[in-house]
């Protein structure tokens, strides 16, 4: 009889507790909504090439920084100014880092001279930019021929140096370069030139350059000062 009481006393204590309490669990999290597309009208996406881009394939932005160029292609027209060769003026004409393929490997070549035929120069050279083509600081070693013609001395042979170039806006819009090579280094022709550069865009695909030059030899100490219009292709 015990037995039973005690039976009987588990089982009503056990009705006192809900099922619920004992087999309660919490309720499933509701589901994070889901990315919306972007509620914008087709006037704002068809003049906008980076949103159309963006909607047909989202880009890798890292490996673009690192392998899309900052800079580009110029071609340039322009006038220019010999200050201590009678303050003679003329005219020049070139292409500023070619690419070649998709590498860091440019090529460049300039022609220059004066209305009165007293000076001509002119060139050409590859740079190989060794750092990520993307960044907005990079250095070039430069390597090429160049042929310097004044009224005081001619020079011609292997041209070799550096560039440092600082990207202050991508895609061409404005930069700032120090360029610094011997021509014909190590022979009594060597001629030293320094190079500074800036540019300008005015539109996406024109822009405006200046740059000074100093040239150093053992005959004579030149400066040339120049303005082109540059097409970006």
């Amino acid at each position: 009889m015990k037995l039973i009481y005690s039976l009987l006393f588990i089982g009503s204590c056990l009705t006192l507790v809900t099922p619920s309490a004992i087999c309660q669990t919490p309720p499933p999290a509701s589901p994070s909504p889901g990315a919306r597309d972007l509620d914008l009208s087709p006037e704002i996406i068809e003049n906008s090439p980076v949103l159309q881009r963006w909607m047909r394939k989202v880009p890798d932005v890292l490996h673009e920084i690192k392998n899309d160029p900052s800079f580009r292609t110029r071609v340039r027209l322009g006038y220019t100014q010999f200050p201590s060769t009678d303050d003679a003026d003329g005219a020049m004409v070139g292409v500023e880092d070619l690419f070649v393929g998709r590498t860091g490997l440019t090529v460049s070549g300039d022609f220059q001279t004066t209305f009165n035929g007293d000076r001509q120069t002119y060139g050409g050279d590859l740079r190989y930019y060794v750092l990520p083509l993307g960044g907005y600081i990079n250095i070039a070693p430069v390597v090429g021929y160049r042929h310097l013609e004044t009224d005081r001395y001619t020079t011609s042979g292997l041209n070799v140096g550096a560039k440092l170039l600082l990207v202050l806006s991508r895609g061409g819009a404005a930069d700032i370069s120090l360029t610094q090579s011997w021509v014909s280094p190590g022979t009594n022709e060597e001629v030293g030139l320094t190079t500074l550069s800036t540019g300008y865009a005015v539109t996406r695909n024109f822009r405006i350059s200046t740059d000074i030059q100093k040239q150093n030899a053992r005959q004579d100490k030149d400066t040339r000062f120049g303005i082109a219009l540059e097409w970006m292709p």
